[in-house]
């Protein structure tokens, strides 16, 4: 309780947002897949010869990766609604 009275004023903005939208926000799952991926990566290749070299390999990975992710977010076209109200120049 203590970490939540001294931190509170960071924490509070995130009550402004619906429960769908938080639930949206609060799913790591695809983030730590990905991380996980990113380390594998880093494991296999120690030394890259250019940070180009990095960013593409990363760049490459990323794309192989995300055509794996087909489950639809439930509710999205609600959470979607509500953040492109919340901040309309953001979303397009």
């Amino acid at each position: 309780m203590k970490s939540w009275h001294t931190n509170w004023d960071v924490i509070s903005p995130i009550f402004k947002f619906s429960a769908q939208v938080r639930k949206v926000i609060y799913t790591t799952n695809a983030i730590e897949s990905l991380n996980s991926c990113y380390r594998r990566l880093n494991k296999q290749r120690s030394v890259f010869p250019s940070d180009t070299a990095l960013l593409k390999a990363l760049y490459l990975l990323t794309n192989e990766i995300t055509k794996k992710w087909t489950m639809p977010l439930r509710d999205w076209g609600k959470v979607l609604g509500e953040l492109e109200i919340m901040y309309p120049d953001r979303l397009g």
